[in-house]
């Protein structure tokens, strides 16, 4: 197994109009979404063998996101449905293209009563890569779901990856969220966060002095995403910065899953993934991942969006003969 993921499993409700506050959006549809199950689908799309690990609620909206895992020919067998909890949804709106706002609906959600005893233990235990994000860490018993899945794939020595993910709306404060980030980031061995997420967790405007802050907690790798000037990833062996591909964007939203889907793949496509921290590798695969999070910001919605192996593949040619 490549990757697994285990997190939130959701419905995302895309709005109709861009530009408008969410009391004032006329209509919404229906995509499936949550970041980890993003970044399992996004793998499977790029031809590796993903997983996902989570809980949805045993109603329409779980079986609807259940069938879409199977389509896309992700395993499921550790996915759980909770006979009482409803499946999460999620309201968003678009200020612009580029940015969204959510609106979660769980009271609780089914995604955060994912127990420690229901994790499938042969999955973590076979896996090359674990990805994980902070909203599993809002509520028990899903957070200490979540402390036992690292434990178990960082004995078994796969690539544990922390996405901050930060939802403002689902923590009391910035600061809990801030705190809980902070406890985390020692346990795994990468750490994903944005460019804004990157100040709140280390306060520091400079972006590689402040990955270096955060790598001192513990991680081998942080990962900072920076939106349409691209992405960069500081290692113990040097650091590598590429920038944006052009597209003309039609949702950014999940193109920071697609991102991080690619890169774990292609990270951990040798059984040795410190192998592949020299920065000439990094750049490769950076370069990789930036052109898979580009192909999904051109369609609606995170998983109908997600590119294939194929597309991406034709992307970069192209891009290298534009260059060229």
């Amino acid at each position: 197994m490549n990757l697994v993921c285990l997190g939130e499993y959701l419905v995302d409700f895309f709005p109709e109009e861009v530009g408008q506050p969410l009391k004032d959006v006329s209509a919404f549809y229906p995509k499936p979404g949550g970041a980890p199950a993003n970044v399992a689908v996004a793998a499977a799309r790029l031809g590796y063998a993903s997983a996902f690990i989570g809980k949805v609620g045993q109603d329409a909206f779980g079986l609807f996101l259940a069938g879409v895992l199977a389509r896309e020919k992700v395993e499921t067998r550790g996915l759980r449905f909770d006979p009482l909890a409803r499946t999460t949804l999620v309201f968003l709106s678009k200020p612009d293209a580029n940015s969204y706002e959510c609106l979660f609906y769980r009271n609780p959600g089914a995604d955060t009563c994912l127990r420690p005893d229901e994790l499938d233990e042969d999955l973590l235990r076979e896996t090359r890569a674990f990805q994980f994000g902070s909203i599993s860490l809002t509520n028990e018993p899903s957070l200490s779901a979540t402390h036992a899945a690292i434990g178990i794939t960082r004995q078994a020595g796969a690539l544990v990856c922390y996405d901050v993910n930060y939802r403002p709306t689902l923590w009391k404060n910035a600061e809990e969220a801030r705190q809980t980030a902070l406890n985390m980031i020692p346990l795994v061995d990468m750490v994903k966060v944005n460019d804004s997420e990157l100040v709140l967790l280390t306060g520091n405007e400079k972006m590689e002095s402040a990955a270096r802050k955060l790598r001192a907690l513990g991680p081998e790798i942080c990962v900072v995403t920076l939106g349409e000037r691209g992405s960069y990833i500081q290692t113990t062996l040097g650091d590598a910065f590429v920038p944006a591909f052009l597209v003309e964007v039609v949702d950014a939203a999940g193109c920071g899953d697609a991102f991080l889907a690619a890169l774990l793949c292609r990270m951990t496509e040798k059984s040795n993934w410190r192998s592949e921290l020299n920065p000439e590798r990094l750049h490769d695969h950076l370069r990789y991942a930036n052109a898979v999070g580009a192909l999904t910001a051109t369609a609606l919605g995170t998983i109908p969006a997600l590119p294939t192996a194929t597309q991406v593949g034709e992307f970069l040619r192209s891009s290298d003969e534009r260059e060229n």
